[in-house]
């Protein structure tokens, strides 16, 4: 296992805490303030620091349906949602040749809505970063993997397609394992004891509360939810938006009773009882206004 001494915070996190602080209701129930799309099963690269450095973790070349997509911002529209919707999930967004139409789709639904996607820019140009914002994406975030020089041509492309500041930022994922390669490294629930750099899983559960539940919402590429993004191995599905509203999901009892134990710092239970990840980072306003609702 390598030895890694320092405890590194992505500074892109004080930006996410900040734009997703707001609490929205529906029906006097808080809702996500983050909806993350895994919209397929698939990405280009094996970075070391990922489950998908890992024999046993399985590419799989299959993408979100458009119906889904539609299902998806039919509900949200009805809860007149100005949230953050993040195409995410430790896949490579750029790969679905469908995703202008996704985001075109949610942004007609969703006009308050912030529409963002994270991509390693492998296959970036300026004619699809260009589509990607005409299509309706609020701000694209590159995770930049390979060098200092790749991050400052990449940086110059979007600049050269007249975006503004909020429009795009640019994640440093190149510096070394001593510097936590730029990101904010965790084991994943677990995940990442057989990836390349490898994280052992925690003997003991950790003692203290996780507000991800309270504040996000991940689906997966099959329509799958779980009750955290970290939760690769989906020890842990809430439910299915296939024959389930979002809402639903939200409100049901895997989430409720995840709410209940992290609420309360009891993580003795699967995947959570393996993870060190410090889940009090945002959710502050989620959990307390949860608390509210449930006195």
């Amino acid at each position: 296992m390598i030895k890694n001494n320092k405890k590194f915070i992505d500074p892109l996190i004080k930006r996410k805490k900040n734009i997703s602080s707001k609490v929205q209701y529906y029906n006097n129930i808080p809702i996500p303030s983050i909806i993350e799309i895994s919209e397929s099963g698939t990405c280009n690269r094996k970075c070391s620091f990922c489950p998908r450095s890992a024999p046993d973790y399985k590419d799989v070349k299959e993408f979100i349906p458009t119906r889904l997509i539609e299902k998806i911002a039919k509900e949200l529209s009805e809860y007149s949602y100005e949230g953050i919707i993040l195409f995410s999930g430790f896949v490579e967004p750029l790969l679905d040749k469908n995703i202008y139409n996704l985001i075109n789709i949610l942004r007609t639904s969703l006009p308050k809505a912030r529409i963002e996607m994270v991509t390693n820019g492998d296959v970036l140009n300026k004619e699809r970063a260009k589509k990607l914002f005409i299509s309706g994406l609020s701000t694209l975030l590159v995770s930049v993997y390979d060098s200092k020089e790749d991050a400052i041509r990449l940086e110059n492309l979007l600049l050269s397609c007249n975006l503004s500041e909020d429009q795009f930022k640019i994640r440093h994922r190149y510096l070394p394992s001593n510097e936590d390669f730029g990101i904010t490294l965790s084991n994943r629930s677990g995940m990442m004891e057989n990836a390349e750099y490898k994280i052992k899983t925690l003997k003991e559960p950790l003692n203290v509360n996780c507000y991800y539940p309270f504040y996000t919402f991940f689906i997966d590429y099959t329509g799958e939810v779980m009750i955290c993004s970290h939760d690769w191995g989906k020890k842990l599905i809430a439910g299915n938006i296939n024959d389930k509203s979002i809402l639903d999901i939200w409100k049901g009892p895997k989430f409720t009773n995840a709410r209940k134990l992290l609420g309360n710092g009891n993580r003795k239970f699967s995947p959570c009882n393996k993870c060190d990840v410090q889940g009090v980072l945002m959710g502050t306003n989620h959990y307390s206004a949860w608390n509210n609702v449930d006195k």
